[in-house]
């Protein structure tokens, strides 16, 4: 794929009606394919691809034949023209690309052109199982990738939607198929997320089974149905409550624990003192979403607070920009947290309102002068 810098000509599907002027504040950038075959892949049904990185970046797209013109601001060009490419070798390594797999490669191209240090290495990692590879989606990702592959023990913290347990899932795929550990230990407490769910029927896995669904939904986009039934069947993928972790040492094993902002301080203690021999961690969860009973902390906080700079543990941490779920996912995760913002604002100055109120109630009569003593303030 070629690029050469070209103004827009009139006429073009999607140009303006006048040649762009040479100015700093815009930029014109052609970008020309060799396989018309690959280009309705490229642009999406209905050009709906080159429509979202419009109205994404604030860009114009023109297409004529074999040629994609794009203008706008100089910094959005680069963006737009550095996400196109990536969709483009992806389309050659006959890879398909969807809706989210342009929001991915906008994000990327993002964090690129604003040298966002959580995209630290040249070439972008990825997750090799034998169904696919799994690229990151966002510079967050691409970091906690990185540190799956580097650390014994990883955290993962951020919002729900950003691929935190997912890409956990698939590393502990890949590394289970290259004969690299012996099994996967998948794990969460127990809690309710505040519904009273009452008496389960069933035997305990059939009692379980719904707190630990998740799991099993990521593993089967990483193997075969086939195979995590004969896996779990034979103990090479093991998923069990947290409490059913005590007293046991893991080893030669990748580890698992989800939704982790729901243990306490003992259970998360616990879980990672069962760490054995050739075993990896992995350690997920939003500390947002608390469903402990009022009053009682947080494991992951704490083991947060408590391990920050403990070496060989690395600690990715993401937010609304790495959601990669509907993008109305993102913007509801950031409402949010603006409104938590503004509470505990709220809590604090009336805090500080109910001390100062207290303190003038404590003063001695002697420093709250005469007219609380006679009444005449003199």
């Amino acid at each position: 794929m070629n690029t050469a810098a070209i103004a827009l000509r009139p006429g073009e599907r999607g140009a303006p009606p006048r040649p762009l002027p040479s100015t700093p504040e815009q930029r014109s950038v052609l970008l020309q394919f060799d396989d018309n075959a690959l280009l309705p892949l490229l642009y999406g049904e209905h050009d709906r691809h080159l429509a979202r990185i419009e109205q994404r970046l604030g860009v114009r797209l023109g297409s004529r034949g074999n040629r994609l013109t794009i203008a706008g601001p100089p910094e959005r060009t680069e963006v737009a023209e550095a996400a196109l490419r990536a969709l483009w070798r992806r389309l050659e390594q006959g890879q398909g690309v969807s809706v989210a797999d342009v929001e991915a490669a906008l994000r990327m191209a993002e964090g690129e052109a604003e040298n966002d240090p959580r995209l630290p290495l040249q070439d972008i990692p990825q997750i090799r199982t034998r169904k696919a590879a799994i690229a990151p989606r966002s510079p967050a990702q691409a970091a906690y990738i990185d540190m799956l592959a580097r650390h014994e023990m990883v955290f993962g913290v951020g919002p729900a939607g950003t691929g935190k347990t997912y890409l956990a899932v698939a590393q502990g795929v890949a590394l289970l198929q290259a004969g690299r550990v012996d099994r996967i230990v998948l794990s969460r407490p127990a809690v309710e997320a505040g519904e009273r769910l009452g008496f389960l029927p069933g035997d305990m896995k059939e009692k379980v089974d719904p707190y630990l669904r998740p799991l099993y939904d990521a593993l089967h986009d990483m193997l075969p149905a086939e195979q995590v039934v004969r896996r779990i069947a034979s103990g090479e993928i093991e998923i069990a409550p947290l409490a059913f972790m005590r007293g046991r040492t893991l080893a030669h094993c990748f580890a698992i624990l989800d939704e982790a902002q729901n243990t306490t301080p003992a259970q998360m203690k616990m879980f990672l003192t069962r760490m054995g021999e050739g075993t990896r961690m992995v350690i997920t969860g939003d500390p947002t979403q608390v469903d402990l009973p009022a009053g009682q902390k947080s494991g992951l906080a704490e083991a947060l607070r408590i391990l920050d700079g403990v070496p060989g543990i690395g600690t990715a941490r993401f937010d609304e920009r790495d959601v990669v779920r509907h993008p109305l996912v993102a913007r509801i995760v950031a409402a949010y947290g603006r409104a938590d913002a503004v509470s505990a604002y709220g809590r604090a100055d009336a805090a500080s309102a109910q001390g100062r109120t207290e303190g003038q109630a404590g003063e001695p009569p002697g420093r709250r002068g005469k007219k609380d003593q006679d009444g005449t303030g003199k």
